[in-house]
């Protein structure tokens, strides 16, 4: 019997070139061997929320957020910490894919969530307010331990996450999130 690697979606909070949480995912995908294969999903192209375009047609970059979302298995979010948040791009998506309300494509979607900061508490201000924003989603957010990255710029060499206790912690997580995506199918 041939198994299939489950399906995840990844997700950076950040839009710059050189995001460390984009630099998050993509050491982790690598990482991920046969038990999960990781998409990205660039935020750049998704506009500011506006209720009056889903009357109309919903902007390209949404459906493809939307789609790429239904089509996932799981999510892994990474964001950065803004102002003590959760980074209003990040937002802003969740804001979209959370439409129709209770029954998006977000509606009991399991979501690792993981958050980084150039600062000691490693974003879990911006955690706790990423959790609540799933909850109203409906999603099914994975219990863990929280994974929360200080000191995220000093962590990345040559475009990729190089602090290898973190990434073992974050594998950890994925087995949990895995473990939850066997528990809905």
């Amino acid at each position: 019997m041939v198994t299939v690697a489950h399906r995840l979606l990844g997700i950076s909070g950040s839009l710059r070139a050189q995001s460390t949480n984009t630099a998050v995912l993509k050491t982790l995908g690598a990482r991920l061997g046969d038990k999960a294969h990781m998409s990205l999903f660039a935020l750049n192209d998704i506009p500011l929320y506006n209720s009056d375009l889903e009357a109309e047609a919903l902007p390209a970059s949404v459906v493809a957020l939307k789609e790429a979302i239904s089509q996932a298995d799981g999510l892994i979010i990474c964001s950065p910490e803004y102002n003590y948040g959760t980074s209003g791009v990040l937002k802003n998506a969740l804001d979209w894919a959370s439409r129709p309300g209770f029954n998006s494509p977000l509606k009991h979607k399991p979501v690792l969530i993981m958050t980084s900061s150039p600062g000691v508490l490693g974003g879990a201000r911006a955690q706790s307010q990423l959790r609540e924003t799933l909850s109203a989603t409906l999603s099914r957010v994975i219990c863990s331990p929280q994974i929360v990255i200080p000191g995220v710029n000093q962590k990345i060499q040559n475009g990729h996450f190089a602090d290898e206790t973190t990434i073992e912690f974050m594998l950890a997580a994925v087995d949990n999130l895995i473990a939850e995506i066997n528990l809905v199918a």
